[in-house]
C-alpha cells in the first residue's frame, strides 16, 4: 500500500513545462461503443438498442456506456453490452477511437468503438437489423458502424472464417461460400476461384452431407487451435 501511496503522490505532484498538473488541464468523457455484427438467413445484422432520448437525432444507436473510475475499456464495453443489450460472453476487439468534437451534443466526448462478429445463435434474442436497413443512429454510430463493417469485409477477403460466424461444426463449401456473400455481397469471384482460395486453409473431415441434388458435399473444418483461420 505504501508503495502505491507513492505511486499517486508522484502523479499528482508532476507538473509540465509550464507548471501544471495533470489535473490542471480539461479532459473529456470516454465512451465505447460496439458493432455486435452477425448474419441471419443469408443477410448481415447488426445488434442496435434504443438511445432513450427524445432529442437523439437518431432512434437508435450501437450499445456503449460511459468508462467508469477504475475500469478498463474491455469492463466498460462487457457491461454496456450485458446492461444494455442483454449479451454476454463476447470478445470485441478494438477498432477505432472517434473524437469528432461535435460528435455528441453532450459535451467532449470520445468514443473507443469495438467490434465483434458472431453467430446468431449466440446472441440471443436482441434487437437485430438489416445493415443495409439500419437508418440513422445516434450521434457518429453510423459511422462506426461503417468501418466494423469495412473491416469485418477486409477481414473475410482472404480467410474462411475469421470471426467464427458458422460456429464449430464441420461445414461445407457452399455454406461458406453463402456466408461470404452474406458478410460482403459486392464479392464477384467465381465459385472455383472462391473455392481454390479457401479450401487449401480448411481441414477435410473426410465426411460428406447429402444434399437433396448432386453428389454429397464433403465436410471441412478449420485447422487452427480454437477452430479458427
Amino acid at each position: 500500500m505504501l508503495a502505491q501511496s507513492c505511486d499517486i503522490e508522484a502523479v499528482t505532484e508532476y507538473r509540465d513545462s509550464a507548471g501544471k498538473t495533470l489535473t490542471d488541464y480539461p479532459r473529456p468523457s470516454i465512451a465505447v461503443d460496439t458493432a455486435v455484427l452477425t448474419v441471419v438467413d443469408g443477410t448481415l445484422t447488426v445488434v442496435l438498442v434504443e438511445d432513450g432520448r427524445d432529442d437523439a437525432a437518431g432512434t437508435r444507436r450501437l450499445p456503449g456506456t460511459f468508462l467508469h473510475p477504475g475500469e478498463t475499456l474491455a469492463d466498460a464495453v462487457r457491461r454496456s453490452l450485458a446492461d444494455k443489450a442483454g449479451l454476454g460472453g463476447l470478445a470485441p476487439k478494438q477498432l477505432h477511437v472517434f473524437d469528432a468534437l461535435d460528435r455528441d451534443d453532450r459535451g467532449w466526448v470520445l468514443s473507443v468503438a469495438h467490434l465483434v462478429a458472431v453467430p446468431v445463435g449466440s446472441l440471443g434474442e436482441p434487437r437485430i437489423v438489416p445493415v443495409a436497413e439500419v437508418g440513422p443512429l445516434a450521434y457518429d454510430h453510423a459511422e462506426i458502424l461503417a468501418l466494423a463493417v469495412a473491416r469485418l469485409r477486409a477481414d473475410y477477403a482472404s480467410r474462411p472464417d475469421p470471426w467464427g460466424l458458422l460456429g464449430d461444426s464441420p461445414f461445407t463449401l457452399l455454406e461458406l461460400e453463402r456466408l461470404h456473400r452474406a458478410v460482403d455481397p459486392g464479392r464477384r469471384e467465381s465459385k472455383d476461384t472462391f473455392r481454390r482460395l479457401m479450401e487449401p486453409q480448411l481441414t477435410d473431415t473426410g465426411e460428406t452431407r447429402s444434399g437433396t441434388v448432386g453428389k454429397p458435399a464433403r465436410l471441412f473444418i478449420h485447422p487452427s487451435p480454437g477452430g479458427r483461420s
